[in-house]
């Protein structure tokens, strides 16, 4: 398993979080300031958070599409005592990958 560069502070499996993101654009455009990055990426994930809450629909080409789905309410159960529990009606966010990244996440490295 190869571990990405893009991990810049060690967190538990080098997942990839907003700072290491705002990071990364950074060495990408070195002509910006860190706080105009910041301030972009905010502006960003505010508006798809916005989008989002409003039922609406986001579609990133090639990269896949965020959502909003319902989430009926059913009887649950509780795993430690087996009872049942009422889980009342909910939306859910999802993520949908597009081809492209999904072309690119099972492909096989080089060996």
């Amino acid at each position: 398993m190869q571990v990405s560069a893009i991990c810049i502070d060690r967190h538990v499996g080098c997942d990839m979080t907003k700072k290491d993101l705002i990071m990364k654009i950074q060495t990408t455009l070195p002509d910006f300031p860190k706080r105009d990055i910041d301030f972009a990426v905010d502006i960003v994930f505010e508006g798809m958070k916005k989008a989002l809450s409003g039922g609406e629909k986001i579609e990133i080409r090639n990269f896949g599409v965020f959502g909003v789905t319902e989430r009926e309410s059913r009887i649950g159960r509780n795993p430690r005592t087996g009872a049942e529990v009422y889980v009342p009606a909910r939306n859910a966010a999802f993520f949908k990958t597009g081809k492209e990244l999904r072309e690119m996440v099972n492909r096989k490295p080089d060996s």
